[in-house]
């Protein structure tokens, strides 16, 4: 498919999409994707500098938006830190985006902080509260526009794990709604500290294409393609399409 006809499919597919709201509309058209989704299994601004630099430059990123939403009840101003110091480590300006509730999600003037973005990460532990915040807010929306875009989308840790659907509820190993962003499969983020009968629950329990991913290592999605960054274990057949 040339980048004259995708650009018209994925032009009128919005079009359509528009009478169906949010959800609908991405239900429809994130079957294509332009972009780069990257899920790290953990490490947020540290274990993964040759990567992310070598990822940032494909998309032509110099900013990069944080949102350390998922560290709401924690200490999100440290991965804040963390971030400026690997942002001056990798040349890129880093924009913090304090969205910790979901009234702020559902705020359109925090999903003008992402306009022109070309590279988001998304970092903290509690991926529950993630999604509740931001699933099916204009801060969701310009995410996946971004991607739409041909931009970069990395979660990071358990924040990659909500960018599934389903993901794994950290609480006790089980599946729970994700944000959907890529279906069909879930993760077991830093799997290297969980215990033998918790990976043996997850494995009963999971009805889709399961990865245990160590914090050191990476899955990338171009399209319909998968790259791998490290070990990890991977039991069943990764998808290939949103479908």
């Amino acid at each position: 498919m040339t980048p004259t006809v995708r650009t018209l499919i994925v032009a009128l597919l919005r079009r359509d999409a528009r009478c169906l709201g949010t959800k609908g509309a991405y239900a429809i058209y994130d079957r294509i994707m332009n972009g780069i989704v990257v899920l790290q299994g953990g490490g947020p601004f540290r274990l993964h500098d040759d990567v992310d630099a070598r990822l940032l430059k494909e998309v032509k990123a110099k900013r990069v938006v944080v949102l350390p939403t998922a560290d709401a009840f924690e200490r999100p101003e440290e991965l804040v830190a963390a971030a400026r110091e690997w942002g001056e480590r990798l040349g890129v300006d880093i924009e913090p985006l304090m969205v910790m509730r979901r009234q702020e999600a559902l705020d359109p003037d925090s999903a003008r902080a992402l306009k022109g973005a070309k590279a988001v990460w998304l970092v903290g532990d509690n991926p529950i509260h993630l999604r509740s915040v931001i699933k099916d807010t204009p801060i969701w929306e310009a995410m996946c526009a971004i991607l739409d875009d041909g931009g970069l989308i990395v979660g990071a840790g358990q924040s990659a794990s909500a960018l599934c659907d389903p993901m794994i509820d950290p609480r006790g190993g089980a599946l729970a709604l994700g944000l959907g962003m890529l279906r069909s499969m879930a993760i077991v983020c830093e799997s290297e500290r969980e215990t033998s009968d918790r990976h043996a629950r997850t494995k009963k329990l999971a009805n889709v294409p399961l990865v245990f991913l160590p914090s050191s290592s990476a899955l990338i999605r171009r399209n319909s393609t998968w790259e791998h960054v490290g070990p990890s274990e991977i039991i069943g057949e990764l998808p290939i399409s949103d479908r």
